[in-house]
C-alpha cells in the first residue's frame, strides 16, 4: 500500500531511511561511520516532522503492514527521496513507489522528472527509463549522479 506520509509516520520514515542508507548504500559510503553519520544526520524523526509540516510531499509504502519504503518529491519536478527498507528489497516496492512519484509529478504538470542518484541506485533508475546527465557538484562525499526522465506521453 502506498500513501502520503503524515507526522504520525516520522519514526517509521526515519527507521526506513537510516536502515536503507546504512545497509544498502555500502557502495557509496564504504561502511565509513563518519560518512554514514553525515548522510543520516537529518533523517531523525524531528527533522522529518519538520519536512512534513513545511509541506514536503512524502510517501510511505507498506508491505504486510510494515513500513517498506519512503519516497519524496518537490513541486518543481524533483524526486528527493526513494529508499527501501533492507527487509523489503526485490519485491517491486521501489518500482511501484517510483511510478507513483512520477505520476504525482505528471499530475502536477511536470514534463520532466529530475533526481540525484547514488551509485547504489543508478542501475535501478536506468531500468526505469531515467538517464544520467552528470555528477552532483554539491555532494562530493557521495558518488552522486544527476538523472532526468521525460514525463511526456509516449506516442
Amino acid at each position: 500500500m502506498l500513501r502520503r506520509a503524515t507526522v504520525f509516520d516520522v519514526f517509521d520514515l526515519s527507521r526506513v531511511l537510516i536502515r536503507s542508507i546504512s545497509e544498502l548504500c555500502k557502495a557509496d559510503h564504504q561502511d565509513d561511520p563518519r560518512t554514514i553519520a553525515q548522510w543520516t544526520a537529518n533523517k531523525d524523526p524531528a527533522s522529518i516532522r519538520g519536512w512534513i509540516k513545511d509541506g514536503a510531499h512524502i510517501w510511505i509504502a507498506e508491505n504486510n503492514g510494515q513500513p517498506a519504503a519512503v519516497g519524496g518529491l518537490t513541486d518543481a519536478g524533483e524526486i528527493t527521496l526513494l529508499y527501501i527498507d533492507p527487509d523489503h528489497t526485490g519485491r517491486g516496492i521501489g518500482g511501484a513507489l517510483l511510478n507513483e512519484l512520477e505520476q504525482e509529478l505528471i499530475s502536477a504538470g511536470c514534463t520532466e522528472g529530475r533526481l540525484e542518484a547514488t551509485r547504489t541506485a543508478q542501475d535501478f533508475y536506468l531500468r526505469h527509463g531515467w538517464q544520467t546527465t552528470g555528477g552532483c557538484s554539491q555532494r562530493n562525499d557521495l558518488s552522486c549522479l544527476r538523472m532526468r526522465k521525460s514525463l511526456q506521453p509516449q506516442d
